[in-house]
C-alpha cells in the first residue's frame, strides 16, 4: 500500500508525485477533509491528472474526501474518481457503494493510516521525500 499525502494545491500534488517518482515508490494523494464540497471533484481530478502528467509512469492513487455530502460523492464517481471517502449515513453509503462497485470504484470510510499533511509545509518536495523515504529506505 502506498503512503498517503494530503494535498491542498497543484504544487502539493506535483511535489508528492515527483518525490514518489524519484524514489521509485507509489503515493496516494488525498484531499483535505471535506474538500470535495469546497473545491469540487472536478478541481481535485484536474490536480491529480496534472500531477500525473508531469511524472508519467509514477504509481499514483487518489482519494477525494466528500465528508457527508452524498451528491458530491456521486459527482466524484461520475467524473471517474476511483476512491471516494464518504462519512454520511449508512443508507446513502450503501447506495454510493453500489454505484461505485458497478464502475470499479470504492467508497471509503474514515482512515487512520499515517498521512503527511502538506498544509503548513514550507518545502513540500522535501517533506514528501522524507515521508516517503521512511518506508523505502
Amino acid at each position: 500500500m502506498s503512503r498517503r499525502i494530503i494535498v491542498h494545491s497543484l504544487g502539493d500534488a506535483q511535489a508528492a508525485v515527483g518525490a514518489a517518482a524519484s524514489l521509485g515508490c507509489g503515493v496516494t494523494l488525498v484531499s483535505a477533509r471535506g474538500a470535495g464540497a469546497y473545491t469540487g471533484p472536478a478541481w481535485f481530478k484536474a490536480v491529480v491528472d496534472a500531477a500525473i502528467a508531469a511524472h508519467p509512469g509514477a504509481a499514483v492513487d487518489a482519494v477525494i474526501d466528500c465528508a457527508d455530502a452524498a451528491g458530491t460523492a456521486l459527482a466524484a464517481l461520475r467524473l471517474g474518481l476511483g476512491r471516494v471517502r464518504f462519512s454520511g449515513n449508512a443508507e446513502a453509503r450503501a447506495a454510493l457503494a453500489q454505484i461505485a462497485a458497478a464502475q470499479g470504484a470504492v467508497i471509503e470510510g474514515a482512515d487512520d493510516a499515517p498521512a503527511l499533511d502538506l498544509l503548513d509545509a514550507r518545502d513540500a518536495a522535501a517533506a514528501c521525500r522524507a515521508f516517503l523515504s521512511e518506508t523505502n529506505g
